[in-house]
């Protein structure tokens, strides 16, 4: 068992460290404010190949690991959580096309999603299906050499600005077995976008439903084959959710790091507030939480490339642990600021807004829970 990262990993690292420097934290608190989308960023990192981190070289992808893709997302998470997170969720929808779909499928979307001149969403949740995701009520008739959608999608990143909907449908019975995948071109006739969503975080990246009303869509934009979607949307969030694991170390990182450098230059009672043991512990505590997580996202992320058969139970465990301990180390970073850490002129509440919701996405942390102990029981 070795804990190092390879020569090539921390290369991986270095690259991303750098980028997120560059290119993402000088921006972040602007982004954010404005609710900008920046499109032209994405595609400056898709240029070092983060926008197909583990899709195959055969199709422009980077061809790496999970555990690196990990490793990316951490680091440029330390310079903006909402922005990191999108290009974790362009790299799951991408993933499926190019696990799931047929070679045709792959050559016609891949190439471009590679290098986001197309950029991708990914569509579950439904406006009366959250958890319940196999209740999901869109549905996808076919008709000749076609399939017709109808329904709505809620809460999809990117909506109205992605150029290709990675969309789940039912195409059979109910539960599971009659769910299908599509990919929905952003400008097929019946695809329709509600109004942005006000939203506590996340600002940097758009969010809206996704509607269908008699939206045709070829037969040949099926990933896999009908009936498998479910599973499909389950692989995806496999790695979706070692992905904003990941995302929340990054964020949890840097308020570490902010409530650190805090903490040895604000002086209270006539000292540096770094000389207060009970700050030294609450600081020692955050710092072990954070590295125990980082373990089991990385032990997550060995697994499922290891095809290990506990790979589901292990991402699960890691999504709840490090999204759960990432908001608290944010969240006592901001307390350690006091009433500066409340101000939006500090990052420290930013990065609690942009954190809090990955407690709640890619499966909620109670339904991680469900999930853990559906495996324990499985045993």
């Amino acid at each position: 068992m070795d804990f190092n990262l390879t020569e090539d990993q921390r290369a991986i690292e270095d690259a991303a460290r750098a980028f997120a420097a560059a290119e993402l934290a000088p921006h972040s608190a602007r982004w954010d404010e404005e609710k900008h989308f920046p499109v032209d960023v994405l595609r400056k990192a898709a240029e070092l190949g983060f926008a197909g981190l583990y899709v195959r070289d055969d199709v422009g992808g980077s061809a790496l690991s999970r555990l690196d893709a990990s490793i990316v997302f951490e680091q440029l998470s330390y310079g903006d959580v909402a922005t990191a997170a999108f290009i974790s969720i362009h790299n799951m929808a991408s993933w499926m096309i190019d696990r799931f779909g047929s070679d045709e499928l792959r050559r016609r979307y891949l190439p471009r999603l590679t290098t986001m001149e197309l950029i991708a969403s990914y569509c579950l949740t439904e406006p009366g299906s959250g958890s319940d995701a196999a209740a999901l009520k869109t549905t996808a008739r076919k008709d000749g050499d076609s399939y017709v959608l109808n329904g709505s999608k809620a809460f999809i990143s990117g909506a109205g600005t992605s150029d290709v909907y990675v969309v789940m449908a039912r195409t059979g019975g109910d539960g599971p077995g009659g769910v299908s995948t599509f990919v929905v071109e952003k400008d097929t006739p019946g695809l329709s976008f509600g109004a942005q969503e006000r939203k506590m975080g996340w600002n940097a990246q758009p969010t809206a439903l996704v509607n269908f009303d008699d939206c045709r869509v070829p037969a040949e934009n099926r990933v896999g084959e009908e009936g498998q979607g479910f599973k499909i949307a389950m692989a995806g969030l496999d790695g979706g959710r070692i992905n904003i694991a990941s995302c929340s170390l990054g964020g949890a990182g840097f308020a570490l790091d902010t409530a650190k450098s805090y903490l040895e230059t604000r002086k209270q009672f006539g000292r540096a507030l770094k000389e207060f043991q009970g700050l030294q512990w609450r600081l020692a505590d955050m710092a072990t939480e954070l590295d125990a997580a980082r373990l089991m996202v990385r032990r997550a992320a060995h697994a499922l490339d290891n095809k290990d058969p506990k790979a589901t139970q292990y991402c699960a465990m890691a999504k709840r642990f490090a999204t759960d301990a990432g908001f608290e180390v944010a969240n006592q970073a901001l307390q350690l600021h006091g009433g500066y850490g409340y101000l939006r002129d500090f990052p420290l509440e930013r990065i609690v807004r942009d954190l809090r919701v990955h407690q709640i996405l890619e499966g909620t942390n109670e339904i991680m829970r469900v999930i853990v102990a559906r495996e324990l029981f499985r045993a």
